[in-house]
């Protein structure tokens, strides 16, 4: 039966892979983010012709709210809380840390309580909530201390909502992917290349060291993580990696 799935940051990367692969699966998915032109890119991907485009900023409460009222009493099935930001911060005049947190970690505290009434709707059947963390939730590198931060903080706020939804048959779940080839990676890789005087080329060799299989994991691998996890009844409170071996935890 088909389901009706929110996805942050649909609008490339990560999130529009997810909206494919859920739509080919013959869902609905309703792409959220701050770019309509890139969510209509997306939106023009997708089989079927019941999806639609919410424009909203997950750092406004505001915007979620006014992007919620869009949608009435439509029932949703899962929220995946895919939005974010990456890249250094450095201490002063013009460091990120406040805007990375706010996007990463309170913006998908925002995100997923706007929605909520939605998911709340419904005839009984388990809901989802998947939330996107990262490797570096598990691992330290030097100037992306706000980055590590949010992503860390997602794994606590997942946890917390997967024992105080569980009695509403809400499962809570997040994902900490590694490396992945979008172009937000890409784009990490060439300021940490400029930043030591290296090539692109140069610095990816040098990152696939310290990965066992020694290459990216591809959006549409993600993806296929995502779904499986909207799709089953057991797993809740749990981080899944995913990063062709990076971190490997007993």
């Amino acid at each position: 039966m088909a389901k009706t799935y929110i996805i942050s940051g649909a609008g490339s990367g990560i999130g529009r892979a997810i909206a494919i692969q859920l739509a080919q699966s013959g869902n609905r998915c309703i792409l959220l983010g701050r770019k309509k032109k890139a969510l209509n890119e997306t939106l023009g991907m997708l089989p079927g012709e019941d999806h639609r485009t919410l424009i909203a900023d997950i750092r406004s409460k505001d915007s979620l709210e006014h992007a919620a009222s869009e949608l009435g009493d439509t029932t949703i099935d899962g929220l995946v809380a895919n939005s974010g930001i990456g890249g250094e911060n450095y201490w002063g005049d013009n460091d990120r840390w406040n805007d990375i947190i706010a996007t990463n970690l309170t913006g998908t505290y925002n995100f997923v309580n706007a929605f909520l009434p939605n998911i709340r709707k419904g005839d009984g059947a388990e809901k989802h909530i998947l939330i996107m963390s990262s490797v570096l939730a598990r691992l330290g590198v030097a100037n992306y201390s706000a980055y590590c931060a949010s992503k860390a903080g997602l794994l606590g706020l997942m946890r917390s909502w997967a024992v105080q939804f569980a009695p509403e048959k809400i499962l809570v779940n997040a994902i900490c992917p590694g490396w992945v080839d979008t172009e937000m990676s890409q784009e990490g890789l060439q300021g940490i290349a400029d930043g030591i005087g290296i090539t692109k080329d140069e610095f990816y060799d040098i990152a696939m060291q310290s990965v066992p299989l020694r290459r990216m994991s591809q959006p549409d691998e993600i993806a296929s993580l995502v779904a499986y996890l909207l799709s089953q009844r057991s797993i809740t409170g749990q981080t899944l990696d995913i990063n062709c071996g990076s971190v490997m935890n007993s």
